[in-house]
């Protein structure tokens, strides 16, 4: 398999990964596969990617990813658990991470869709393009985990959000975003939100205007 998540994999081999890839994206370097540097603003806007999970640590797994690609268009899915993720007790179910995304175990039984279905949506939609995350070092992982339990390759590449912004834009960032968080007054926490909402701020970062479809 292409990374660490196959059947029975050992959980803190996966957290070292995550913990490699923050560190990997705090400095600015690209994870193995991800060398490709994201285009430039001039040749379109970049498409962003967006990952909820169950919690932060080893054994938290992905439970909603949401993306929204270069033309506006937007995708967002709630995703079963694996039987191998959860295990007894889903001990990698974190309450205080629940608050904040609002997604219960409840929810995820009654709407979620099965991984190998949601991996295969991800591919065919964003097949070729290079997704950007604000949170690379945990959203690697978490792909790498759905991918690797719906025993497929990703076709699509991840980058830090952070190589594209310079110092000035990267100190500007929160402000930027703060500011398109209240003028979208979203009511629902959604991965795809997230998403939107990155993709937005770069387009004030960057002083271009949106597309209509944005």
């Amino acid at each position: 398999m292409h990374s660490l998540w196959q059947q029975g994999a050992n959980p803190d081999a996966y957290a070292r990964a995550g913990e490699r890839a923050s560190a990997a994206a705090r400095a600015g370097a690209s994870l193995p596969g991800t060398a490709h540097p994201g285009p430039p603003m001039s040749a379109g806007l970049p498409a962003f990617i967006d990952v909820e999970a169950s919690g932060l640590g080893g054994r938290s797994y992905p439970i909603e990813v949401g993306l929204i690609t270069p033309e506006g268009s937007m995708y967002c899915s709630l995703i079963a658990p694996d039987p191998h993720w959860v295990g007894d007790g889903d001990a990698a179910w974190d309450e205080a991470a629940e608050r904040v995304h609002g997604i219960t175990r409840a929810i995820l039984k009654i709407h979620g869709k099965p991984l190998l279905e949601v991996a295969r949506d991800l591919n065919r939609i964003a097949r070729g393009l290079t997704l950007f995350s604000d949170a690379w070092g945990n959203d690697y992982p978490w792909l790498s985990r759905l991918f690797d339990a719906a025993d497929m390759p990703m076709r699509f590449q991840l980058e830090s959000l952070r190589t594209l912004l310079d110092e000035a834009e990267a100190a500007r960032w929160a402000a930027a975003k703060a500011e398109v968080i209240a003028e979208l007054k979203l009511t629902r926490h959604r991965a795809s939100s997230d998403a939107r909402i990155l993709q937005r701020t770069l387009v004030r970062i960057k002083g271009r205007a949106p597309a209509a479809s944005l």
